[in-house]
């Protein structure tokens, strides 16, 4: 992994998998603790095994920061057609982020809009990568997140599951082809093709962790005045 400074912050990794958001904390200047129900071998920073929302409830205190990925099988477009029952763990999720008392971030995908409150949306063309895989980000605990411009998807975009002709994007979904081009373009190239076509891009969550290290930063002058 890249180095970079510690900004003095800690965030929790929550629902990590192979640890795309835990990268753009660590870019951010976080140091960063991934959990995860399945064991993550691949997953970069220390991490414990561990129920998710039992660790939050638990531990969430003892961080600075904490983000949240809940597995979005319940809300995803493929998993309604096939007709796959998964349960929800947005509302457990969030009332155990509430409890903490810390800022925090919940992430998850377009079919999960209606469970979401006041989410940004984050889109790869705006932070210049080859994908568009759009993502929602619901912030709580004090936080507010902007909303950067979303650029005009120009692009075209690979049909799924394809290979990817030269000029198009990539959506990196399902068993798709091309899982070197998918870690250059993502910029995970520790992950295999399980983890990519779930991951976050973690130029998303450097764009949050920013976010994140500005208001805590603010709310600790406010505090120490």
């Amino acid at each position: 992994m890249p180095k970079r400074p510690w900004n003095g912050l800690t965030v929790l990794d929550a629902y990590c998998c192979q640890g795309g958001a835990g990268l753009g904390y660590h870019l951010a200047g976080f140091r960063v603790l991934g959990v995860d129900l399945a064991g993550q071998p691949r997953y970069p920073f220390p991490f414990l095994q561990a129920d998710a929302v039992d660790f939050i409830r638990a531990h969430g205190t003892e961080f600075d920061f904490i983000h949240a990925s809940p597995p979005c099988q319940h809300d995803s477009d493929c998993q309604r057609i096939q007709g796959n029952d998964h349960p929800d763990l947005i509302t457990p999720t969030r009332k155990a982020l509430e409890a903490t008392g810390r800022p925090w971030a919940i992430e998850n995908v377009r079919g999960a809009l209606p469970k979401l409150r006041g989410p940004v949306m984050l889109c790869g063309a705006a932070f210049g990568l080859e994908t568009y895989r759009h993502r929602y980000f619901e912030a709580g605990g004090g936080l507010r997140l902007p909303q950067p411009p979303h650029p005009g998807h120009t692009a075209p975009q690979a049909k799924m599951g394809r290979p990817i002709p030269p000029g198009h994007y990539g959506q990196f979904v399902g068993n798709f082809s091309g899982v070197d081009l998918a870690r250059r373009v993502m910029g995970v190239p520790w992950m295999n093709r399980d983890g990519i076509r779930e991951c976050i891009p973690p130029a998303y969550t450097r764009f949050i962790g920013r976010s994140a290290a500005a208001h805590l930063t603010g709310t600790l002058r406010e505090a120490a005045a």
